[in-house]
């Protein structure tokens, strides 16, 4: 059996106002009586009855003006109020809707009708305060959620751009469609010097969309700050994606290497916008996607090769997800790519591209269905070399001060291993050497990729004296590792203690042919060419290097001094 109700009576006829209490009373609800409008709100004030039954003309205050103030007073709550009339007064009905009435009863009351008119309005706002506690429900989850959010995003967004986005030769742009943005985009430095550049677009928006981004930033971060190249960062990102996502998520993904002392950038683009190479002198590509996304393809049937292009230093790459080129206007047409590159044709400032593709989508009136992310960087030198040594906990007295070891890496090792990353960490246990390791990294990796291609693989370098030669080069070079059977490069370190504090020589010697080593060490230390710079490098960051007479092996040597 239902609770009984707390019903109001505001009548200011006696007789009518006994009839209707014996009435309500009779039916087991609790009566409070009012004689005017101003009793009743006061008594509405006090009590809080659940149903009103309101004469529409009383003195001191008439029931029209009462209920609008009792509505007012109940707020979101339905507190149904039932005006009493007479057939005389049926007129009254639409002033009794307009001040908020909810039913009317007409004299002479008819208990069987008045009973069932409390039902149905007790019925009514039974009903209404279920929805508003399922809203006030919905309210608390939808607060508790946003929170969780906003705390996860922050930590997102303190891992996300831990990395170099805030150098001033980068500019983007990020326009999160939800709270948490599934487009992802990260930058770091290599130890070298040059900059990995990460624009990713996972499946769907919000926090499912932001599930893949921390352990992709994780990857991402790590394995760039030691040394390792974009075909063993995508190797790694596309097994952890592959394991860690639902199969119905992906993530389309551009990564590129930015490398302003090689003249190049490397790019990989798996189910991606066109990305743009803009030269100065006019040796423009488009890199198109040529891979399926992240996390799609098992780890043997993965393809991480990379293609490479020139790029002198202030030329520029620009970058994009498909959320730019499908804003949509007015008229359901999409911006499309023909606008984007009218864009980009007429720009005459590279500073303000990404702001000309933002003026052009709002001058298209468009609305925005995806997340719209724009990356431009602009190839520059760095002014110091690498990235900030690696952070050690140790105190260095187990620092290995005398000690020496040689590799040799052969034909199946040289095809799939990056030996790089392992020795620059041996090296990086001699507290002595780590304020140095940007620079040993940039020197070691010249002189493994110099053994490799020109050594072992036989490569011409003046093969990029020009666009078209250069990506002829990196195709020559990818069919014949592939085709390796044998060869080798041997690497030598040897650590040398000292009274004064230490040196470490390192030696690196291929099987190949050689090279005219009196020739290569004539040419002057800085020309502006995208061929034969690998030697210039070297003797640019490292005086202390000599060749073999054959030019099959390179020996540099690094020396610290004892801590105080």
């Amino acid at each position: 059996m239902k609770s009984p109700l707390t019903i109001l009576i505001a009548e200011d006829s006696p007789v009518d106002r006994l009839l209707l209490s014996r009435i309500v009373q009779k039916q087991g609800h609790q009566v409070l009586l009012a004689t005017n409008g101003a009793e009743a709100v006061e008594l509405f004030v006090r009590e809080r009855p659940h149903l009103v039954l309101m004469d529409a003309l009383m003195p001191v205050m008439d029931g029209f003006e009462a209920t609008r103030q009792i509505k007012a007073l109940a707020g979101d709550a339905l507190v149904p109020v039932i005006f009493l009339t007479s057939l005389d007064h049926a007129h009254a009905l639409a002033r009794t809707l307009e001040a908020g009435g909810d039913d009317v009863l007409i004299k002479p009351y008819n208990p069987l009708v008045l009973a069932a008119k409390i039902t149905v309005m007790d019925r009514l706002r039974r009903l209404q305060d279920t929805v508003l506690q399922q809203r006030d429900q919905i309210v608390r989850h939808n607060l508790y959620l946003l929170n969780e959010q906003r705390v996860a995003k922050a930590v997102f967004d303190r891992v996300a751009h831990s990395g170099c986005l805030s150098a001033p030769n980068i500019r983007y742009l990020q326009s999160p469609y939800a709270l948490f943005n599934g487009d992802l985009l990260l930058a770091a430095y290599t130890p070298t010097g040059d900059t990995h550049l990460l624009l990713a677009d996972f499946t769907g928006h919000g926090l499912p969309a932001a599930i893949g981004a921390m352990p992709l930033a994780e990857v991402f971060y790590s394995m760039t700050a030691k040394g390792y190249r974009l075909g063993e960062i995508l190797r790694e990102m596309n097994a952890k994606l592959k394991r860690i996502l639902p199969i119905d998520m992906f993530c389309c993904a551009t990564l590129a290497c930015v490398s302003a002392l090689r003249r190049s950038v490397e790019v990989w683009n798996g189910g991606m916008p066109d990305g743009y190479l803009l030269s100065r002198a006019g040796h423009d590509a488009t890199l198109t996607s040529q891979h399926l996304p992240l996390g799609v393809l098992p780890a043997q049937r993965f393809d991480h090769a990379t293609q490479v292009w020139p790029m002198m230093p202030g030329d520029q790459l620009f970058l994009l997800t498909d959320g730019v080129i499908d804003t949509s206007g007015p008229d359901d047409q999409l911006f499309g790519v023909e606008r984007l590159q009218r864009v980009m044709a007429d720009n005459s400032d590279p500073q303000q591209l990404i702001a000309e593709v933002q003026q052009a989508l709002r001058d298209f009136q468009g609305s925005s269905r995806d997340d719209v992310s724009m990356v431009h960087i602009t190839s520059q030198l760095p002014q110091k070399l690498g990235a900030p040594p690696m952070l050690y906990s140790d105190s260095g007295q187990c620092s290995p001060l005398d000690w020496s070891s040689r590799f040799e890496f052969r034909a199946v090792s040289l095809q799939q291993f990056n030996p790089l990353p392992y020795l620059l960490q041996l090296l990086m246990e001699v507290h002595g050497l780590r304020p140095q390791g940007p620079v040993i990294h940039a020197v070691l990796s010249e002189l493994y990729s110099n053994a490799l291609e020109h050594g072992v693989l036989g490569l011409d370098s003046s093969l990029k004296r020009d666009p078209q030669g250069f990506t002829k080069y990196y195709e020559l070079r990818k069919e014949r590792l592939a085709a390796l059977r044998d060869g080798y490069v041997r690497v030598q370190l040897q650590v040398i203690p000292l009274r004064e504090g230490g040196r470490a020589v390192l030696c690196v010697e291929d099987s190949g042919a050689g090279f005219d080593v009196a020739s290569i060490l004539a040419r002057p230390l800085d020309r502006d060419r995208l061929s034969g710079r690998g030697v210039s490098l070297i003797r640019q960051m490292c005086p202390q290097v000599r060749w073999s007479d054959d030019g099959r092996s390179a020996t540099v040597e690094f020396s610290w001094e004892a801590q105080a």
